[in-house]
């Protein structure tokens, strides 16, 4: 018997409709990008207060279709751009997510449309080819072995907690997906103060608690001491921890700081630990060859996190997660799904399967926008973006230098700026507050987005020049809204 298909369900996957519409948001989308990138006028963000967005979008959901689909459809798209964060905008110099090139946006219209869940390969046949490429690429660029693999998953913090599943399932000396947190003796990771939270999260998610995570001591940098290495090894042994791991942070979140990667390896392999480098944000300097030295060591980790929604300009959320031993990716999740699953024997373990090495089983087609933008634009402008944006960090670094009334934290080690207007007028105790209000001031206003973090002598605007048509102009500018912003009472 045949299900009767209404027309408003008919109507909803009509072909010249689709086109139709689609060809008028491909204007609107070309139109509002020509505009962000301009600049001029358009606020980086319309700020709004949550409860005027909610009642902006407040509705009762129709039951029949609208009279004319491709027009209501616009009327909502023009809505959703008008009152969205601009990230392409040259003033958005605020969070680590980039301005992804518009290329990669319609490899997510194919992604959505096919819907090809890359579980089993039979389901992304396509994308899960794409993805072999794609991680070995990045694998050669760290300069690890042939031997290596890994994938993509659904952002840093999930890329960061499969790593340290992988190294417990390969150092706890048990069984602990089978046998449980508590199977043997409770274990613990040796990570940076300064290391992203995403770790301290994936600790007490796999069970171990707050001693989970033992911190290592920092220098004025805000990079790991190789030399507080021993010591904290040594707490976490008299707390009746075993340390089963060492993190290195290859661009922190706070102000972009890379660890010395070789002497934190030389500390894993000497004591038999795994070490994992946390390169969301900085893996990306592998790509550039006049920044390439500030991963060196990189290439000694057993694991990295490697972010493509930052340095390689792509839309989020698409994160790597690349094991020097290949076979190692199948450790940090082991369960059987036959419905899913076929293999037996020799290919129990398909690479081909990529849902038997993520934490999710349903997957986007994830490469396809990293796959064709390398195939179609070229490897070569996204290691132009990322000596550009590191350049760059350099030269507002320096503007910040010579103004009498700005402080630098401390010179930058990528594209992450954090600094502070000093005014004058404005004495040392009251500099906190005023960077906060000052902060507060520009993004309601729209003029730029930029963001705070508290270091140890204080509150501090933070920048992160992750746009590529960002210039020193529209630097400059930020200096003097700044001071424009601190005159006003």
């Amino acid at each position: 018997m045949t299900t009767p298909v209404f027309p408003p369900l008919r109507a909803a996957y009509e072909p010249e409709s689709f086109r139709a519409t689609a060809h008028a948001l491909m204007d609107q989308l070309a139109d509002y990008l020509k505009a962000a990138l301009a600049g001029g006028e358009m606020p980086v963000l319309p700020w709004a207060l949550p409860a005027v967005n909610q009642e902006r979008f407040a509705t009762a959901f129709p039951e029949e279709p609208a009279p004319e689909v491709s027009q209501a459809f616009a009327a909502l798209m023009a809505r959703v751009l008008e009152g969205s964060h601009h990230l392409h905008h040259p003033r958005y110099v605020g969070h680590q997510v980039t301005a992804p090139v518009p290329l990669a946006a319609l490899c997510d219209a194919v992604s959505s449309l096919l819907n090809n869940g890359m579980a089993v390969y039979e389901m992304g046949p396509v994308a899960t080819a794409m993805e072999h490429h794609v991680l070995a690429w990045m694998a050669a660029k760290l300069g690890l072995p042939s031997s290596a693999r890994g994938v993509l998953t659904s952002g840093g913090s999930a890329g960061n907690l499969t790593a340290l599943l992988a190294a417990r399932q390969a150092k706890a000396g048990y069984d602990a997906w089978n046998g449980g947190a508590h199977a043997g003796p409770p274990l613990t990771v040796l990570v940076p103060r300064s290391a992203h939270y995403c770790l301290a999260r994936a600790v007490r998610i796999m069970g171990w608690g707050e001693g989970g995570l033992t911190p290592v001591d920092v220098d004025d940098h805000f990079r790991v001491r190789p030399d507080a290495l021993e010591d904290a090894l040594d707490r976490a042994t008299r707390a009746g921890r075993k340390a089963i791991a060492v993190v290195a942070s290859a661009g922190s979140t706070a102000t972009g700081a890379f660890d010395p990667l070789e002497p934190v390896a030389d500390f894993a392999e000497r004591h038999g630990l795994w070490f994992h480098v946390d390169g969301a944000h900085g893996a990306a300097a592998s790509l550039s060859p006049k920044y390439r030295a500030q991963v060196k060591g990189i290439e000694r980790a057993d694991s990295v996190v490697w972010d493509a929604h930052k340095g390689l300009l792509m839309p989020a959320l698409v994160t790597a997660v690349l094991f020097r031993d290949g076979a190692r990716s199948f450790d940090a999740f082991s369960q059987e799904a036959h419905y899913l699953f076929h293999g037996d024997g020799d290919d129990a373990r398909p690479y081909s399967d990529v849902g038997l090495r993520t934490l999710e089983c349903t997957k986007e087609m994830m490469p396809l926008k990293v796959y064709a933008c390398l195939s179609v634009l070229g490897t070569r402008v996204f290691e132009e973006a990322v000596t550009a944006s590191y350049d760059q960090a350099r030269r507002f670094a320096g503007m910040l230098t010579a103004a009498p009334d700005f402080e630098l934290a401390l010179e930058p080690d990528c594209n992450i700026v954090c600094f502070r207007h000093t005014p004058s007028h404005v004495p040392p105790e009251g500099w906190d507050a005023l960077q906060v209000r000052l902060r507060e001031a520009l993004v309601s206003r729209g003029s730029f987005y930029l963001v705070q973090t508290r270091l140890p002598r204080g509150v501090y605007l933070r920048t992160t020049l992750i746009h590529p048509l960002t210039g020193d102009a529209d630097l400059e500018a930020l200096l003097d809204a700044l001071r424009s912003a601190a005159a006003r009472p």
